[in-house]
């Protein structure tokens, strides 16, 4: 029992510390950042990220149509598979996969960045010259990951479509009948709903990838451990807020 209590003790301290790293953040948000810096982290965490976004919707939406197009046409329900697609991706499949992907890609390099910046005692430089290093650090990120992650679910969203529209083609389901059934069972909201998810996660990847840059232990080990623990934990959190996002916005 010591042993578990030692441990959500632990977990407790560790979520605590994010969440008063995003209050911190927040109140640095009210002196905004040279929109130069914040132009430059959303081309390093956004666009550098597209081709394995594109790799990865693509292929997931030739899946899933693969996986359901069979059965479809077999209780012939063909003309549904291109909205169930597209709802599949637009709602759970297009956020999350954009999420864990951003979180392997763009959490590891914001913390390997920061934890190299501390082990270097650039972050120590940075206080001695009266510069916060919340607000020169991590609110650029913040900004440029709440930004680019809705644009590149967006973007998922499209391709993941555009690969199960290739699958339909395989199964001699026309095209018209694919964008039709997208035309008829997709609303609005089976997007937006997903593009708030991408502004969450945003904010999760950004702040768990600061946070253990900032507290990372000394010594290249220590920033690998760093890293290792910013992918993982941004990964779970994904996955733990996209069920409660879900529950909200889809009940």
């Amino acid at each position: 029992m010591a042993i578990i209590g030692s441990f959500i003790l632990k977990r407790l301290a560790i979520w605590g510390g994010f969440i008063l790293l995003l209050l911190d953040t927040l109140k640095q948000c009210r002196q905004m950042p040279r929109l130069r810096h914040v132009l430059r982290q959303m081309a390093h965490l956004g666009v550098d990220t597209l081709p394995i976004v594109a790799l990865t919707m693509l292929f997931t939406g030739m899946v899933l149509t693969l996986q359901t197009a069979a059965e479809f046409i077999r209780f012939g329900a063909q003309s549904t598979i291109g909205g169930v697609v597209t709802i599949a991706v637009g709602r759970e499949l297009g956020p999350v996969l954009t999420g864990v992907v951003a979180a392997g890609r763009v959490g590891a390099a914001i913390t390997a960045e920061i934890s190299t910046m501390k082990v270097t005692e650039q972050i120590d430089a940075l206080k001695v010259m009266a510069t916060n290093p919340i607000g020169y650090l991590v609110v650029p990120r913040l900004l440029a990951c709440m930004i680019m992650l809705p644009l590149l679910v967006v973007f998922g969203d499209i391709i993941g479509s555009f690969g199960g529209w290739i699958i339909a083609n395989y199964y001699d389901i026309s095209s018209f009948m694919y964008m039709r059934s997208i035309d008829v069972f997709v609303i609005s909201h089976d997007f937006t709903g997903g593009l708030i998810k991408a502004v969450f996660f945003g904010i999760i990847i950004a702040i768990i990838g600061c946070y253990y840059g900032l507290y990372a232990e000394n010594g290249a080990e220590g920033v690998g451990k760093a890293t290792t623990k910013s992918v993982v934990n941004a990964i779970i959190a994904i996955f733990f807020f996209n069920c409660f996002l879900s529950m909200i916005l889809y009940r």
